[in-house]
């Protein structure tokens, strides 16, 4: 009997050997692999890996992806930030590994501006998976020359006072015509109408009328491609990246048809008298008189629509809920665009650019649904050379991301910044680098002066007649890839008893 409890115990002591040197050599495997991308990417570096910021670069091949992914998909995205700053304080930059890439994170103002503006030192540091899917001649993808050329060919077409006015006009009427619907419809997904509106918008802007016959064609497949612009580069079918190319190469086609049917009827018809942004691209002559090709034209289109419908619905949405939930901003708001109606000359039919440029108010609400609402996370840029920033290291052909939604959200450059407050703009200037939901720089979204009149005609006429109420007002909130209520804002439309 002693033989056998002496048996028991000698097994009894190699099995918890056994299971100590397994979960022991579990361990420092596990911390290998946690190691791995740091020893790959910075012993290229030699000593000056010693400047690198600190942080960490997660596992082999996929980095820090899967945390950032669990952040995004939980009540509180900005826990993947906030990770960092509580491991390594507060010092706005740190190193990671995101998107396949040994990446900089950078977090807060001062840093922010230096990136962003510093075109001699970084150039645009997109995946190579959204190259792909915008096109290697799209504002993301070409050089700094390249780039402020094609920007000045294209500002007015897009942005000039007189191009805005022309778009105004039928801005409004769209805006109308679907409000005007809306409280017939009983139960509407909100967003989904508004980016039906916003696409129809963008479709008139740049194809005009004639287009409407591919405008169904065209939201599916953007809709898609912008799903893709956000998920991971695994091209197996299946996956939303897989999906997003074949629409690329769908929305490829379609465009190269209008493009085909432009030329034909121009060569025709000769070039119209009202013209829209794909005669202007047409039109277009550089320096030595040379057109743009096709190439060129169908990624500028690409990325222009991409931008236009779904940065100006999803704001145009979330401003309109705000609104709604905090009544004493809505009812100051619609007292200044009753003012702005009841001021303007009989002979005058609707809004003008001088009308929105003197409504103070409802731009402040428009600004601070975008700190709020934080449409796009962060921006991409790579150092063309080694930088140093900060007394940290940045090396050549890493990525840097700025992270707008950290600034933007940052209680030292923004008190209180989880309440949405217009009156937080009143007098207020913010300094280059705090507020960037279109970027900042040479790279500054070109858009962003339609995007903005597209939601401000919207809010003006809504709030002069309109109501919503959402039917699930606590619904989970989805952050990829775009912030948005899973049920897509289902709400009702009523008009208001004091409409105008």
């Amino acid at each position: 009997m002693v033989m056998e409890m002496v048996k028991e115990e000698v097994l009894i002591y190699w099995l918890l050997l056994v299971f100590t040197v397994l979960v022991g050599g579990l361990m420092v495997l596990v911390g290998l692999l946690k190691k791995a991308n740091e020893w790959f990417y910075e012993s290229k570096l030699g000593d000056k890996k010693f400047s690198l910021p600190p942080g960490d670069m997660g596992w082999p091949l996929i980095g820090n992806m899967l945390s950032f992914l669990k952040a995004f998909k939980s009540k509180d995205p900005n826990s993947f930030i906030n990770g960092y700053v509580k491991r390594f304080g507060k010092i706005g930059i740190y190193k990671s590994f995101m998107f396949g890439n040994p990446t900089v994170l950078i977090t807060v103002p001062e840093l922010s501006k230096q990136v962003l503006t510093d075109s001699k030192r970084f150039k645009p540091g997109w995946p190579q998976s959204t190259y792909k899917l915008m096109g290697k001649k799209s504002f993301l993808a070409i050089t700094d020359d390249e780039h402020k050329r094609l920007r000045k060919l294209t500002a007015d077409p897009i942005n000039g006072h007189e191009a805005l006015s022309v778009y105004l006009e039928y801005i409004e009427e769209a805006v109308v015509s679907t409000l005007e619907k809306m409280p017939n419809m009983g139960e509407i997904e909100f967003l989904t109408e508004i980016r039906k509106l916003a696409f129809r918008i963008i479709m008139y802007i740049f194809v005009g009328e004639g287009g409407n016959a591919v405008m169904e064609d065209l939201e599916k497949e953007y809709t898609t491609l912008n799903y893709g612009l956000r998920a991971m580069a695994i091209n197996l079918p299946g996956f939303a990246y897989y999906k997003a190319l074949k629409a690329r190469k769908r929305l490829d086609e379609i465009f190269q048809s209008v493009v085909n049917e432009r030329r034909a009827k121009r060569e025709k018809h000769g070039t119209p008298a009202k013209k829209d942004l794909m005669d202007n691209l047409l039109d277009i002559k550089d320096e030595n008189g040379k057109n743009l090709d096709d190439e060129e034209i169908i990624d500028i289109l690409i990325m222009y629509w991409n931008a236009g419908h779904e940065s100006s619905a999803h704001v145009t949405m979330w401003a309109t809920v705000y609104l709604q939930e905090h009544p004493y901003i809505f009812e100051k708001v619609k007292a200044e665009q009753e003012e702005i109606a009841k001021n303007r000359p009989s002979t005058q039919k609707g809004l003008i650019l001088k009308e929105i440029k003197q409504a103070g108010y409802l731009s402040k609400v428009i600004d601070e649904s975008l700190r709020f609402l934080n449409m796009s996370n962060m921006v991409f840029r790579e150092a063309k050379e080694d930088v140093t920033i900060n007394g940290y290291l940045i090396p050549k052909g890493w990525k840097v991301q700025v992270w707008m939604r950290s600034i933007h959200t940052d209680p030292e450059v923004y008190p209180d910044p989880k309440s949405f407050n217009p009156s937080r703009w009143d007098g207020y200037i913010p300094k280059a680098g705090t507020f960037i939901p279109f970027g900042l720089g040479s790279r500054f979204c070109p858009g962003y002066d339609l995007a903005k009149l597209e939601v401000f005609v919207f809010l003006h006429h809504f709030v002069l007649n309109y109501r919503l109420e959402r039917l699930n007002p606590k619904c989970p909130i989805l952050y990829l890839p775009h912030t948005r209520p899973r049920d897509n804002c289902l709400a009702r439309i009523s008009k208001s008893s004091t409409s105008m």
